[in-house]
């Protein structure tokens, strides 16, 4: 009886440790996209000459600020736009989510 109850309450830990660690993923996925967004408007801003300063600086700044870091960031004067690409650590065992967002033309 008590092998059982062990059992029971082994597969029960593991059951809310994968719903925990689950949970976690799609938060951090909200915030690499939330953080990603942002920092893609804060660059077309700065390429179009609404802010001052580097397209992409100014992108990695609001990532940060927002919970991210950025991967890759590409400003285009000619089109007017902005391109960046976020990563967000996730506690644990599980790999960085990456989002990516584009903004302006």
């Amino acid at each position: 009886m008590t092998n059982i109850v062990v059992g029971l309450a082994s597969m029960v830990l593991v059951l809310v440790t994968a719903i925990g660690s689950l949970g976690q993923a799609f938060v951090a996925h909200s915030r690499a996209q939330s953080a990603a967004d942002l920092a893609a408007l804060a660059a077309a801003d700065a390429v179009r000459g609404l802010a001052a300063g580097e397209p992409c600086d100014i992108a990695k700044e609001v990532a940060k600020k927002n919970g991210g870091s950025v991967v890759d960031c590409r400003a285009s004067m000619s089109e007017q736009s902005a391109y960046v690409e976020v990563a967000v650590d996730i506690p644990g065992p599980l790999p960085k989510v990456k989002e990516k967002a584009v903004a302006g033309k």
